[in-house]
This record gives C-alpha cells, sequence and structure tokens, in this order.
C-alpha cells in the first residue's frame, strides 16, 4: 500500500466517527425543530403553509400522524449506527451521508415553512428526497445482501423517510404553484391528477428496482390521505383516483415482493 493510499484510508476511517455523531444529532435536531416550533408558535404551522395554496391538492390531516413513526424509526437508525459496537458496513457508508443531509433537511424544511419561504421550501424538499433516493435505489443489490436485522436498522427506516418525502414534494410544489398562481384557472383538476399519476409510478419504479417495502408504504399512505381529503372538499374524481392509486400500489408491492428473484 502506498503513502498516499495509506493517509486516504486513515482519513476515510477518521472521518467515520464524526459521520456517525453529526446522523446522530440531525436525526434528533429534526423532530425537535418539527415540534418545538408547533409547541412555541414560531412562524406559520405546516398546516398554514400548505393551507396558502391547498386547492389543487390537499392531503387530510390525519395522514401527516406517519411522521411519528418516521422519527421514531430514523431515532432507532441513528443511535444503531452511532454505537462503538456497530460495524462500519458498506450499507452504512453508502447512506451515512446522504441520510445525514436528508435529516438536516427536513428539519430546515420547518423553518423554511415558518418563514413562509416557498420557494426554499421546494429545493429543500427535493433536495432531501434526491439525496436520500438515489443511493437507496443504487445500492439495492448491496441492501438486500444484508440481513433482515441491518435491513430493519438500515434500509428500511431511510426508505421509509424517502417514500414519505416523495409524495410530501409533490404535493409541496403543487402548493406552492397554487399559491403563486402558476397553475391556470380550471387546470388544478390535471395537475392534481397528474400528480397521483406520477406518485404511483415513481412508487411502483422505485419499488421495482429497490424492493425495499418501505418505500411504497407512506407513499399509499398519503394518498389515502388524498382521498380522504377529497372526499371531504367533494372532489370525488380526484379522491377515487387517488384511492385507486393506493391500491395499485398494495397490490403491485405484494406481487413485487412475492417473486422468487429476490436476491
Amino acid at each position: 500500500m502506498t503513502d498516499s493510499t495509506h493517509t486516504a484510508t486513515a482519513a476515510t476511517r477518521a472521518a467515520y466517527p464524526l459521520r456517525r455523531i453529526l446522523v446522530l444529532i440531525a436525526a434528533f435536531a429534526a423532530p425537535l425543530i418539527g415540534y418545538g416550533q408547533m409547541a412555541m408558535g414560531v412562524g406559520m404551522t405546516p398546516a398554514e403553509f400548505a393551507a396558502q395554496g391547498d386547492d389543487t391538492l390537499r392531503v387530510a390531516s390525519f395522514a401527516f400522524t406517519i411522521w411519528a413513526v418516521i422519527y421514531g424509526w430514523i431515532a432507532v437508525y441513528a443511535v444503531y449506527q452511532a454505537l462503538p459496537t456497530t460495524t462500519e458496513t458498506e450499507s452504512l457508508r453508502r447512506l451515512g451521508w446522504p441520510s445525514f443531509v436528508a435529516f438536516a433537511g427536513i428539519g430546515l424544511w420547518v423553518v423554511a415553512s415558518a418563514a413562509n419561504a416557498q420557494g426554499a421550501s421546494v429545493a429543500i424538499i427535493f433536495a432531501s428526497l434526491l439525496v436520500l433516493l438515489m443511493p437507496l435505489v443504487q445500492n439495492a443489490k448491496l441492501f438486500w445482501s444484508d440481513s433482515i436485522r441491518r435491513r430493519a436498522l438500515i434500509a428500511w427506516p431511510l426508505a421509509l423517510l424517502a417514500g414519505w418525502l416523495t409524495i410530501a414534494s409533490i404535493v409541496n410544489l403543487l402548493t406552492v404553484m397554487t399559491s403563486q398562481d402558476l397553475i391556470a384557472k380550471g387546470t388544478g383538476p390535471l395537475w392534481s391528477l397528474g400528480a397521483i399519476g406520477l406518485a404511483a409510478l415513481v412508487a411502483l419504479f422505485v419499488t421495482a428496482r429497490t424492493r425495499l417495502w418501505t418505500y411504497p408504504v407512506p407513499i399509499a399512505w398519503g394518498l389515502i390521505g388524498v382521498f380522504f381529503a377529497g372526499r371531504t372538499d367533494g372532489n370525488d374524481l380526484q379522491a377515487f383516483a387517488a384511492l385507486g392509486a393506493a391500491i395499485l400500489i398494495v397490490i403491485s408491492t405484494t406481487l413485487i415482493l412475492s417473486r422468487k428473484d429476490q436476491a
């Protein structure tokens, strides 16, 4: 081994503890920022932010309770990867820094929405999604070589967050576009149906590539939230399109995961 290679390897190993600490901090900071902002009443709440432009596509408020599951599971991941006894696996290497950026992003999104920085909110949520989704898709075979325990502690919680960010980013974009009058009058239904179709297509594509069951679950859950919101608002076409998309995701995911050539 050359001196330069040895130096690079030593530097990489030295970065492990820093990365693990930062991931741990970001994972716990995200819910503290989210719940703290609402508890202290600083700026706009996420609900108030969304209400400015939810005429095109709205998700029922109960759907956002999934954040409790997301926060809890990523906290488990963050603690696990920070333990001194946890081996530095290839899965942790590939997802470590992306998970930190994503955790930091969901905390920054709360700050942006509280300040009603609409453009920033769109940029932050899409960046948080992409930085996490890309390594999940690119390294799918690697995660399948992990034990079920490791998947449950690493890939599954991060895929759950990526799934929710997928549908949340689409809704966020339409919310901002609606509030800024970027959606022409009378075309709202087309935009909402397109968004529902896009969410379903992305869910099926990523699930087929990764076979991580936790990715499509929050997307289907969000679409169920769209169904109930649509029924409440009298948007039956949107509501039943969302319900149909959610059912399609569930059935397709079941078929994908039942294939024998998963390994």
